[in-house]
């Protein structure tokens, strides 16, 4: 599903702020003096995970922006344990359980936004796919530093 919805997003993202691939944000910002410890625990997880499964239902309207909206439990598990291990340092944003979604659109005109999720409802199926791990970046004024990914390989 990566370079399917990663063809999305470079068609539809604006070009300007498009600096990623299709991506599903579980965190916005951690701590840059918690680096090696969110490092650690990203390992953690995927040592301990198999690909999680996930379900993409559909289209999702972000106001301004269209998304991809995604289903997947064990996610949200795998969250759920980032986030006990890094509370009292998450921002708000990140303290609230995510909705699973990959942005293909953002900070448009609403009625752009609109129009692209009516193109989008008919033709987005749903269908199963598997996380295959996590990634780590860090945010550079706009552009993102990748850092590593750290693939599932759990049971």
């Amino acid at each position: 599903m990566a370079k399917w919805a990663t063809a999305l997003r470079t068609e539809h993202f604006p070009p300007e702020r498009n600096y990623l691939s299709a991506h599903v944000t579980l965190f916005h910002a951690l701590p840059p003096s918690c680096a090696s410890e969110v490092k650690t625990a990203l390992a953690t997880e995927a040592a301990e995970n198999a690909p999680v499964y996930g379900q993409l239902e559909g289209v999702m309207p972000l106001g301004r922006g269209t998304a991809l909206k995604l289903v997947s439990p064990a996610m949200i598990d795998i969250w759920r344990n980032l986030a006990d291990r890094f509370h009292g340092l998450l921002i708000p944003q990140d303290g609230h359980k995510p909705r699973l979604h990959v942005t293909v659109q953002n900070k448009v005109h609403p009625k752009e936004a609109k129009a692209l999720q009516v193109e989008l409802a008919p033709v987005i199926d749903p269908r199963a796919f598997h996380f295959t791990g996590l990634s780590l970046h860090i945010y550079r004024d706009g552009p993102w530093e990748f850092v590593r990914t750290y693939p599932f390989r759990g049971r």
